[in-house]
């Protein structure tokens, strides 16, 4: 797949002066603008959980018990708020027309303020107690209480907004009160809550991705402190390079990201080969139904919304890692499988022709075939029951095994089929199983090339062996025997009289018959021998064969 290109999108910060676009597309019931607006007030709502919560946990683990009940504090106030704003953006309310912009406004700003106070408080407290691992994220979550004071307090900021006016413009609508509401408190829970092991997968290693700093740096230390190896990238192209450059386990990708977003990023990832088997995990605050169909759709692993709870995110992490896990080992499986199929396969077209070898493994159990025309070659090695009385038994098959190796070489070189070999004897046959109208010829050289391979052989080993061939020509019957142990062989006079030409031949030279003495062409000599006679036949002529010299 190409580079992808490049595109902008709404970013997980947000400026006041960024929500005067979202507010008036609200007024048309933009569902879009109002998942990106729940988001973009989530963002830093994210920052103040999450930061709390590991502040909390660092406060348990040091003994830290003059901060830790600010640091309640502030985290049951980050709660009240994400309820507050859940509640007054909810799509349903959007729909019925009139969102108290005003009310929530001034809903939100007892928490904020405690989110506040209480941060510059236990900053305070951190710096005087000389706790420098305490202060960079106190400061993170006094920096985005501050962020989402200033977006409430901005001028573009509406008291109401007639949702789908004609006109667009902000005006005194039915009220939708929130004063009444007492939001309820995000529990802090563990992994024991859940009855969930706190172990990660070993060896694990995630990438994490998001455009907005704090909330990678947050996510990173998450997972970083339940054991993970974890990288980090801030864009989705640095996201699909980064995947491409490490083995990667898992990957937990933002939506909305400037550039190209969650959705590109995951479309490219499972259009790579190289990277489709890595699950992802999509960490987003937009909230609409839409979204998360269009994440599983395109291939994501799991959905998990901002805030997240960080226990179900690492029970999710968990449970995608292990069906990662799973699936590895059946590709693995398969992959074992293919090669032992593979073996299989080899030793099967060690002892059938291809062509045979593909109809027997389609089905076929009862395989005979006639051919009208075919060449069939017989080669045995003079004197080898003197040979093998002369040598160790262990030396006498290592020789042997050399040898007709080199003949087999000859035969698939020339698209010959070897049927078998029967002690010292060595036979084969063109035409047979797939037709082919230079069967004769084909033998005949194969022949030569075997007296050659033999020449060779000897002037290596120092060795004296020679080989009789014989060859003859017509039709055959050839098919498969046995059930479980299968062997292809050839039947009918040709054979019989081909086993006769060479039986009856003499020492280094290639014998024929008649018939295919008529199917060669002129670059081949023969000399008459007369008739030889057959066993249960009648006599047949043969030939001595031999090869015109080259012209000068």
């Amino acid at each position: 797949m190409s580079e992808p290109p490049p595109k902008s999108s709404v970013t997980g910060a947000m400026s006041p002066g960024s929500i005067a676009p979202l507010l008036k597309a609200l007024k048309s019931r933009d569902m879009e603008a109002l998942s990106k607006l729940r988001h973009s007030l989530r963002t830093p709502l994210n920052q103040i959980i999450g930061y709390s919560e590991m502040l909390m946990e660092s406060a348990e683990e040091n003994n830290f018990g003059e901060i830790l009940t600010d640091l309640k504090r502030i985290h049951t106030s980050g709660g009240q708020l994400l309820a507050l704003i859940n509640d007054s953006l909810a799509a349903w309310k959007i729909e019925t027309g009139t969102v108290d912009f005003g009310g929530m406004r001034r809903d939100m700003r007892t928490p904020l303020n405690a989110v506040i106070g209480y941060a510059e408080l236990c900053l305070d407290e951190a710096r005087i107690g000389n706790h420098p691992e305490l202060v960079k994220d106190l400061e993170k979550i006094l920096r985005a209480g501050k962020n989402l004071f200033a977006l409430f307090e901005s001028e573009d900021y509406p008291e109401q907004l007639e949702i789908g006016s004609a006109s667009g413009d902000l005006g005194i609508a039915g009220d939708v009160t929130l004063g009444a509401m007492n939001p309820p408190v995000i529990p802090v829970t563990t992994a024991n809550d859940f009855g969930v092991s706190a172990a990660p997968m070993p060896s694990a290693k995630l990438l994490a991705v998001d455009d907005d700093d704090m909330n990678r740096e947050m996510l990173v230390r998450r997972l970083q402190k339940l054991g993970y190896e974890v990288g980090e990238a801030a864009t989705g192209r640095e996201a699909l390079s980064r995947l491409k450059d490490g083995n990667y386990d898992l990957v937990l990708l933002d939506i909305l990201m400037p550039d190209l977003d969650g959705f590109q990023t995951l479309e490219f990832m499972k259009a790579d080969p190289r990277l489709k088997h890595i699950p992802a995990i999509m960490l987003t605050a937009l909230d609409d139904v839409e979204s998360t169909v269009r994440c599983i759709e395109a291939g994501a692993e799991d959905y998990v919304p901002k805030p997240f709870n960080p226990t179900i995110l690492r029970a999710r992490i968990t449970a995608s890692l292990e069906k990662k896990r799973l699936r590895d080992q059946e590709q693995a499986f398969l992959a074992q499988l293919q090669v032992e199929r593979s073996k299989s396969e080899r030793l099967l077209l060690n002892v059938l022709p291809k062509a045979i070898a593909e109809r027997l493994k389609a089905g076929q159990r009862t395989i005979v075939d006639s051919f009208i025309d075919a060449t069939v070659l017989f080669a045995d090695i003079v004197g080898f029951t003197r040979i093998a009385s002369k040598q160790s038994p262990h030396r006498t098959v290592q020789l042997l095994n050399e040898i007709f190796s080199g003949f087999d070489r000859i035969a698939e070189q020339h698209e010959l089929e070897k049927i078998k070999t029967i002690g010292d004897a060595y036979m084969m046959v063109s035409g047979v199983p797939v037709m082919r109208n230079d069967h004769a010829e084909a033998c005949a050289i194969a022949a030569f090339e075997m007296l050659e391979a033999v020449r060779v052989f000897n002037r290596r080993h120092q060795l004296d062996w020679t080989i009789r061939i014989g060859m003859n020509s017509g039709p055959v019957v050839a098919g498969i025997i046995g059930t479980k142990k299968f062997s292809y062989d050839l039947w009918g006079d040709t054979v019989n009289i081909a086993s006769r030409m060479e039986s009856h031949g003499q020492p280094g030279k290639i014998q024929i018959s008649e018939i295919t003495m008529k199917l060669l062409p002129e670059k081949f000599v023969f000399e008459p021998l007369g008739k030889i006679d057959i066993k249960n036949s009648p006599p047949v002529n043969a030939y001595l064969l031999g090869l015109k010299p080259a012209k000068k």
